[in-house]
């Protein structure tokens, strides 16, 4: 082989070294052609399979093996030319530093190329199945990965280039303590993100509200430093994620059933009525299939009010989805309304009546006219 390429050299007027380096890149580039093309192959089989786990693998492997078939070929021919030149950067030292960085960098942007296939993957996955993850924590898992990767591959390759890492933290270590006290704010947001995708009191999509501040809306996207919630008349509020620390947050979305309370009042005149009217107002919630019946369910006689005998209505629906919630409670209190009428009663209203004992008499010598 040697014999050949010196014939070769000798041929086109070259030194043989040359003729080596350049075969060597002509290889690397063959073997790439070759790689792309078995990967693009692979590629298609994987669009046809129904796991996509295979498609993330394609994905992570695709560029950073090509980029580390191409370094490998350069590296290689670098050390065929390195004996014959005193470029400072053909030197063995620096030849297999940069090898070692190669590797850590390929594998680093492999891994993070594959946390995001995977994270794609499973997200695409669960949304086929119809299952309600919450993807702002599948998000922030994945990043969190990512960013845990990238940090390993920035710490070797400063310790491959020999940079003291002690010192490094340490100097970090007293940055940190100044952008602390400087960025205070920003920072208690970050950890109150933080806090909101470990305990996850509410999740995108979530209708929440907060009794302590003028904070209500469905939850539309919760970053690292603020949440933005649309509101009812679609206005969006950012709120700040430091804020969800401090205050008490409601989440109605999470309600498992809606409740109906209500008083409803018949006259006084209708008391006879009233026993009969609560019997059969218990006994129409119990049979009806939108009401939970294995939840509280009360009707009574409540109190006898100002201008009405109260009766007490007090249960809750199966479903928790407002504009269905209002269309049950209407059909309740029509029905109830019809129960009333059907025992010939009459809902009550206010009114007010005056009593006069006696009439008082004219006074006596008085005449008429006068």
């Amino acid at each position: 082989m040697a014999e050949w390429m010196d014939r070769l050299a000798g041929m086109i007027g070259v030194n043989p070294w040359t003729v080596h380096a350049f075969l060597i890149l002509l290889g690397a580039q063959l073997v790439d052609f070759v790689y792309r093309r078995f990967m693009n192959r692979i590629a298609r089989l994987a669009e046809r399979s129904v796991n996509l786990w295979d498609d993330a693998l394609v994905y992570a492997g695709k560029r950073p093996i090509s980029v580390l078939i191409w370094g490998q070929g350069l590296l290689m021919a670098a050390r065929v030319v390195a004996p014959h030149t005193e470029v400072i950067l053909f030197s063995p030292d620096l030849l297999a530093m940069t090898q070692q960085l190669l590797l850590v960098f390929n594998a680093t942007w492999l891994l993070f190329r594959l946390v995001t296939g995977f994270e794609e993957a499973y997200v695409h996955l669960q949304q086929e199945r119809d299952r309600g993850i919450d993807l702002t924590t599948v998000s922030v898992l994945a990043r969190i990965v990512r960013i845990a990767v990238v940090l390993t591959g920035v710490l070797t390759i400063l310790s491959i280039l020999n940079i003291p890492i002690s010192g490094l933290l340490a100097a970090g270590g007293v940055g940190g303590i100044a952008i602390g006290l400087a960025a205070r704010d920003l920072l208690a947001n970050f950890f109150g993100g933080l806090t909101v995708f470990m305990d996850r009191p509410f999740g995108v999509g979530d209708w929440v509200r907060s009794p302590d501040r003028d904070i209500e809306g469905v939850v539309h996207k919760i970053g690292w430093r603020v949440t933005t919630i649309i509101k009812f008349d679609r206005r969006p509020m950012y709120v700040p994620n430091a804020t969800f620390t401090t205050i008490t947050v409601e989440n109605p979305s999470r309600m498992t059933h809606r409740r109906i309370n209500e008083h409803i009042g018949v006259r006084y005149d209708d008391f006879a009525a009233v026993r009969a009217i609560v019997d059969e107002i218990r006994a129409m919630l119990q049979q009806r299939e939108d009401i939970a019946t294995d939840q509280t369910l009360m009707v009574h006689f409540d109190r006898f009010g100002a201008s009405s005998l109260d009766i007490m209505v007090y249960c809750f629906t199966r479903t928790t989805v407002w504009a269905e919630y209002h269309a049950v409670r209407e059909d309740v209190l029509l029905t109830i309304g019809e129960i009333i009428e059907r025992h010939g009663a009459e809902i009550a209203f206010p009114t007010r009546t005056l009593k006069i004992d006696a009439v008082p008499p004219e006074p006596a010598g008085l005449e008429d006219g006068q």
